[in-house]
């Protein structure tokens, strides 16, 4: 774009021209948009309109605008023109959305803001000007008032396309939609729904999609150019942190760094060689018994790093069933030792000591896949116990290398280095950055409480037996009786002065036999979950000593806890206490996510950083805020590295770096090569003609050839869209979009029966494998087949499976580990349902994609349906009930109780409803009566046998004894006559 065109201004409209943006404070505007030039535009534009309007270059000069370099060009980049922008983890998009939402923050603009998370919702609304966001409204009355007073929206995608399809927003009024996290933006999506309703319609609009996971454009074939064409834009900005412009933004700033290796014990070292030993035999292994299958991300290196099981998934879901029972045990204990890895690396020698104790059960015995047989697995049982039991079996347990290398940060290297510091009167602020609330909590026991005491209270805690002392542990734990103190202490909820969040210990502990199980299971939730109960994601601690006092015992309780960090206030606790802060924070947390550092670091302000873990993200985001405040080398933070060197965390640190690079280089790539058509952006129709458009003479010619004698009616059936009503709670899944994307039209309607009405006789029920399993189970599944049988001449229960996954219900299928229930019960069930519901019909779909397919031929040729009819349907209305038929006529139980009955079927029960009288007067009928009545002799006697003759099980099922025994268990004592007499016959003809 030419800088003139940049610096043109606009009219009174929704729709801002690119590289002009309107003033914050601008004064409401009208909606209809003007593509005027400026001397026409400046006619109809007062003076006082005029001066709130600059273009982007002179917004960026504003004072209250504090951006870097390359946050300015992200900004330009996406004023100027529609795009995805694919950021490096840490480098913070977040400064530049927020200013441009800043910008059409005004009541003449509508702008939406769909895909994004609690955390983002809540940050950039306290960021933003109150009087311009809208929360989304209950009703549909009330959200179509709030969408016509613009302003910003952050809604969710599932209404949107509800309020899209029913016209409840002006479409044509918007004047863009921003998506978030766009590397989940796949065809099937309602966000991709969503905007492809809204580019139909609006041509004007703009649409901008942010993301910062360059790993997830690697996965599939022409990701990115995919999404691209699910997102409307043609143009795709990237910024990895190598680019040029974010070098020459944070080099200047650099904060001085320290990386401080600490080795591993001997120890450590060796359970970390052994496990690797194992991990690597177990995916030789592996590869060895699946030769015809790609393990190729099957790696000792990718096994011990954070998104392991989403590799295994992404690369085995498609072919689970096809795996032998071996394949599976040893993926499961893959993961299993990389949670031993990660406990003993990061957790404590009590606590790793109790996580690996459980695998040597016979219960694991028997079901792993043959690992804890190795040599290597034995001297791993061994050393764990050996870093918790000295040669004496006597309890002293090794404390984790870095917790000596972070209490001489704190207590001596720290204190010195700010009594070489100009500002030694200010008490000093430091941020220690965990990866989780484990590890943060416990280094907040072990600052406060001293190594011994904590790992007295960790095998207290864990059911370690602890036995005697050794005599190098008493001196360190002062004294024996603190060791009674501890174990009482631990067994009663703590004091909220020391502890911020501790359950009792019974609780820990039955959340921790349910780990294996857990980990068994596949399950990576049940970790996150157990450390949401027990730990908090941030601590605030503070000296009870001077620090100066270089002599002072690491293990003794120098720390105190500052409980208004609890509720998130970190000013009131600095103004409160001028000691030394102290503050444990963990890199992600559930309130703010990845922003909770960013977060913690302007209302902290720390001159020191320990980075006790390491994390890419994390580490980004220290040099941004370092670049942000622009202060000399003498005044900026000091921040240290806390890693083991030449370690599986050195290891996945490295790894972590290679595929983010890897990424970018194959999207610049990409890039490079990629073709984009001129309709791309959906501004023209073109992009829509690859869709189906029934209006068009050749399809109406081919519908017309297939329809054969009924010419006329294809044709005129032709011309209109196809109709499908579609239940409003089906809109939590994929199929509504793609039925869309078929060319048909959706109408959203809340039903009671079905999910999908094709036709006035056609009713279909979807059910996924889950569903239909649960559905079987309860109960409700029969429910509805009654219902759809009742109203519609045509019941259809579609099962469709994941299109992720195979095609397959028997055999190796995993419908075992969702249910209790077995492949055989659910056949059985389904057998019966067909059984019970002769006019069901059931379909068979391998993905959404199949199904959205045949509901297009379903329809061909047929009448579309009514959805008021279809809404009024099993509704108390009356209207409902006269537009479904003779059958309502006569009470709903009767007739399904008659229906069961042998002899009776649909086509004569209307005669035994309309001339039965009651069941009291077909019980006298004679054989003769009923078989007039069903005007058959066949099912006259059928009826009549059931009503009159006992019956009982044939000779060959069930005879002699067994037959006598039988009838005792169930009709007991008081039993018929009749029924006695003939078991007995039937004893005397057995012998």
């Amino acid at each position: 774009m030419s800088d003139s065109e940049a610096d043109a201004t606009i009219g009174k409209e929704t729709e801002v021209e690119p590289g002009v943006v309107p003033d914050v404070a601008a004064t409401e505007t009208d909606a209809a948009p003007a593509t005027t030039a400026l001397p026409e535009s400046c006619d109809n534009l007062a003076d006082e309109d005029l001066a709130n309007l600059v273009t982007a270059e002179e917004y960026l000069l504003r004072k209250d605008v504090q951006l870097l370099e390359y946050e300015k060009q992200m900004f330009l980049d996406l004023v100027h023109a529609d795009g995805l922008l694919v950021s490096a983890k840490g480098l913070s998009y977040e400064r530049v959305l927020l200013n441009i939402l800043k910008v059409y923050s005004d009541a003449g603009n509508l702008l939406l803001v769909i895909n994004c998370a609690d955390w983002e919702e809540q940050y950039y609304k306290s960021k933003l000007d109150a009087k311009y966001v809208h929360e989304v409204a209950n009703t549909a009355t009330e959200r179509e008032r709030v969408y016509l007073e613009g302003g910003l929206q952050f809604i969710s995608t599932r209404i949107l396309v509800v309020d899209l399809l029913k016209q409840r927003i002006p479409i044509e009024l918007i004047t863009g939609i921003i998506v978030l996290r766009a590397h989940t933006i796949i065809e099937s999506c309602q966000e991709a729904f969503a905007l492809r309703l809204y580019r139909q319609r609006n041509k004007t609009g703009f649409i901008k999609a942010f993301s910062c996971s360059p790993e997830a454009f690697t996965i599939g074939y022409a990701h990115i150019e995919r999404t691209m064409r699910n997102l409307f834009v043609k143009q795709l900005y990237i910024w990895p942190r190598f680019h040029a412009t974010v070098r020459a933004a944070l080099h200047p700033w650099q904060a001085q760094t320290i990386e401080l290796h600490v080795p591993l014990s001997t120890r450590m070292c060796s359970i970390q060689t052994h496990i690797l030993d194992i991990m690597n035999f177990l995916v030789r292994e592996i590869k060895r018994i699946n030769r015809t299958v790609d393990m190729e991300a099957v790696t000792v290196e990718n096994c011990v790093t954070k998104k392991f099981h989403k590799i295994l998934q992404a690369q085995l879901d498609c072919i689970w069933h096809q795996l032998n029972s071996q394949t599976k045990l040893i993926v499961a204990d893959l993961k299993i030792l990389r949670s031993l890895m990660i406990s003993t690396m990061y957790h404590d020698a009590v606590s790793s000591y109790a996580l690996i104790k459980r695998y040597r059960g016979t219960e694991y015995a028997i079901s792993n896949s043959g690992w804890t047989l190795l040599d290597s697995a034995e001297q791993i049982f061994m050393l764990s116990k050996q870093r918790v039991y000295n040669a004496q079996n006597e309890f002293e347990p090794e404390p984790c290398p870095k917790w000596q290398a972070l209490s001489e940060l704190l207590t001596q290297d720290i204190p010195g280095d700010m009594q070489r510091r100009c500002d030694r009167l200010q008490p000093p602020k430091v941020l220690i950055l965990c990866q989780d609330a484990r590890t943060c909590y416990q280094l907040k026991q072990y600052l406060t409480q001293g190594s011994a005491r904590f790992l007295l209270q960790q095998a207290m805690r864990h059911e370690v037996l602890v036995g005697k002392l050794s005599d190098k542990f008493g001196r360190e734990s002062q004294t024996t009786a603190m060791a009674e103190a501890a174990a009482k202490a631990d067994a009663k909820p703590k004091p909220a002065s020391t502890v911020a969040a501790v359950q009792p210990a019974a609780a820990v502990a039955e959340a921790v036999v349910d780990e294996l199980a857990q980990l068994l299971n596949e399950t990576e939730d049940a970790e996150a979950q157990l450390q949401q109960q027990l730990f908090e994601e941030s601590y605030m601690l503070t000296m009870t000593q001077p620090m100066q006092a270089s002599d002072a015992d690491p293990n003794a309780s120098i720390f105190q806890i500052i409980p208004e960090l609890e509720q998130f206030d970190v000013s009131a606790a600095l103004a409160a206490n001028m000691q030394p802060s102290i503050c444990l924070q963990t890199f992600k947390t559930e309130r703010e996510g990845a922003m909770a550092v960013e977060h913690m670091l302007d209302q902290l302000q720390p001159h020191y950083v320990i980075m006790y873990n390491t994390n890419v993200t994390a580490i980004r985001q220290l040099e941004v805020f370092e670049a942000r405040r622009r202060r000399p080398p003498a005044e900026r933070m000091k921040i240290y590295f806390l890693i083991h060197a030449r370690t599986v965390e050195e290891q996945s640190y490295l790894t972590s770096l290679r595929r983010e690079k890897s990424a970018f280089e194959l999207i610049i790539d990409t890039k490079s090569k990629m073709v984009i058509p001129e309709y791309q952006d959906g501004k023209t129709d073109e992009a829509f003609v690859l869709y189906k458009r029934y209006d068009d003479e050749e399809e109406s010619a081919n519908a017309k050839t297939r329809q054969g004698a009924a010419m006329g009616v294809a044709l005129s059936s032709a011309r209109v869209t196809p109709k499908v009503i579609v239940d409003m709670r089906e809109f939590r899944s994929d199929l509504p979009c793609l039925i869309h994307r078929r060319g048909l039209e959706v109408l959203p309607v809340t039903i009671t029966i079905g999910d999908y009405i094709l036709t006035p006789d056609v009713c279909v029920e979807r059910k996924s494998i889950s569903d239909l399993i649960g559905s079987l189970n309860s109960g409700r599944l029969y429910n509805q087949c009654v219902q759809m049988q009742r109203y519609y001449a045509k019941p259809i229960l579609l099962i469709e499976f994941d299109q992720n996954r195979p095609f397959h219900l028997q055999g190796k299928f995993m419908l075992s580990q969702q249910t209790t229930a077995t492949n055989a019960d659910i056949m059985q069930k389904l057998q019966l349902l067909t059984l019970h519901f002769p006019r069901l019909r059931l379909i068979w779909s391998p993905s959404p994609y199949a199904t959205a397919q045949l509901f297009e031929e379903l329809k061909l040729g047929k009448p579309e349906p009514d959805a008021q009819v279809a809404a009024a349907l099993g509704s108390d209305e009356s209207g409902g009930a006269a537009a479904a038929g003779d059958q309502l006529q006569y009470n709903s139980a009767i007739y399904d109780f008659l229906l069961r009955l042998p002899g009776i079927h649909t086509r004569n029960v209307h005669g035994v409803l309309r001339k039965g009288g009651s069941l009291r007067q077909l019980l006298q009928r004679s054989q003769t009566e009923l078989a007039e009545l069903l005007q058959s002799q066949e099912c006259g006697k059928l009826l009549w046998d059931i009503l009159h003759v006992a019956h009982l099980p044939e000779k060959d099922e069930v005879a002699g004894s067994s037959a006598l025994l039988a009838a005792s268990k169930q009709f007991g004592s008081g039993a018929h006559n009749r029924f006695r007499k003939a078991a007995g016959e039937a004893r005397r003809g057995r012998r």
